[in-house]
């Protein structure tokens, strides 16, 4: 019920009749205000005239009037600049800090209004928004599309930030956890991000003109070079190839030597897991992309475009891996290239994000805009999220309009917040 309050106030979705305080007066909103999503009052700065007299300040909203003792906002500072409570039913007055009277105003939420709610949170259909969508003018989809991309951005920046944070402050140590991350394609992801937290770049950099090494190191941080994280099965296969002991003796001398710590093996995940991602096929094309310089955050900025930046994201694995998918286990050969499906995820999750990112921290508009520019040249993504929205009439051109449409599903669609969503605000008023 509050949240019906909140969006009726702030599209201003008022009955026809004149409105007014619970002791009388005349009510006229000039400006709901801006609408507050953190600690303490719901709108900042709204513009109201009670009887005439025009008042600037911050308004409350409430299910019902007890709700505001129930908060304490009687007793806390930041609601003594509230110029008017808003309730669905008025049950007591209401005071500041001071004892002094706040004027409450009755609202009641239109009943299409609150029909369409109902009928969005009811529908069994995915999404429930799915008759109106062939309606809406392709001003109003292109502007809420270029809102959720943004969005988008934005989130992922602030995990990158996150990342920086936790490796110290380092930009370039974060571009590689976001890119490794995402190397897990999914299943593997969080694990992924662990492992690198357990890669000290400034150590490998003295051998990075050795790619096996560079290999021993990432399969050994990874824990996968323990003979029980091989399935018993292939055990001695793997011993007697002498791949394995070679790789395991070199990682054991250089862990001596800097004092490495591996991860848990078992936090690797196989089930239901394509073999051209098990972890060690990723983590020796990461191998083969570290040795070719290819994950440094300059050369990230340096493309200038989609088939620079597509160059930099391929890579293949080592020639041992040609032949296997885990140690002991032959198969086919195969170079295992990164393919192009995985590249261009790697561009919209890792690339694009990270030029995003670096940009607004260093103040570099031009690395922003180039991220915007390249999602619209590349294609779009084919999962079911995007199917699903094909489906109900929107059309999607570019990486750009699928992204927006992930985090319309994820961040509004999943969580029911159709009140925050603009598809969501033509239903309601329909």
């Amino acid at each position: 019920m509050e949240q019906l309050l909140h969006y009726v106030w702030k599209h201003k979705l008022f009955p026809l009749q004149e409105l007014r305080t619970t002791d009388d007066r005349v009510v006229e909103v000039i400006d709901p205000g801006l609408h507050n999503h953190n600690s303490g009052p719901d709108f900042f700065n709204a513009k109201i005239k009670i009887n005439q007299t025009l008042w600037v300040g911050n308004v409350e909203i409430h299910d019902k009037s007890s709700d505001w003792y129930l908060h304490g906002h009687d007793k806390d500072k930041a609601y003594d600049n509230v110029i008017l409570h808003i309730t669905g039913h008025a049950d007591t007055e209401v005071t500041n800090t001071q004892k002094q009277f706040i004027p409450q105003m009755l609202l009641d939420v239109p009943v299409q209004v609150r029909e369409n709610y109902d009928e969005l949170l009811k529908t069994d259909q995915y999404p429930p928004c799915y008759k109106i969508i062939p309606e809406l003018t392709q001003l109003t989809i292109h502007s809420w599309m270029a809102a959720l991309q943004t969005e988008r951005l934005e989130q992922k920046t602030e995990a990158i930030r996150r990342r920086a944070e936790r490796m110290n402050g380092s930009w370039e140590n974060a571009y590689f956890m976001t890119l490794a991350r995402n190397y897990g394609f999914g299943i593997n992801g969080d694990t992924f991000e662990e492992w690198a937290t357990h890669i000290p770049l400034s150590i490998i950099a003295h051998h990075r003109d050795d790619l096996f090494q560079i290999e021993a190191i990432f399969m050994g941080q990874a824990g996968l070079l323990n003979v029980e994280a091989i399935p018993e099965r292939y055990q001695q296969d793997a011993l007697n190839e002498g791949y394995f002991a070679k790789l395991r003796n070199e990682y054991l001398y250089l862990a001596h030597k800097f004092s490495l710590q591996p991860m848990d093996y078992k936090l690797w995940k196989f089930l239901r897991l394509r073999p051209q991602n098990f972890p060690h096929i990723r983590l020796s094309q990461l191998a083969n992309l570290y040795y070719e310089y290819k994950t440094g955050l300059s050369q990230l900025i340096e493309c200038k475009n989609v088939f620079a930046m597509q160059d930099l994201m391929s890579t293949k694995v080592t020639p041992y891996w040609e032949t296997h998918y885990t140690f002991g286990s032959a198969s086919d050969p195969n170079e295992k290239n990164l393919s192009p499906f995985s590249i261009n995820l790697l561009l919209i999750n890792t690339c694009i994000p990270m030029l995003f990112a670096y940009g607004r921290r260093a103040a570099k508009e031009e690395l922003c805009d180039r991220a915007f520019d390249l999602l619209e040249q590349l294609k779009a993504e084919n999962n079911f999220i995007i199917r699903m929205w094909k489906d109900c009439g929107l059309k999607v051109r570019s990486a750009g309009d699928s992204q927006a449409l992930i985090q319309l599903k994820k961040e509004y669609c999943d969580k029911k917040d159709c009140l925050r969503c603009r598809i969501g605000y033509e239903y309601l008023k329909r």
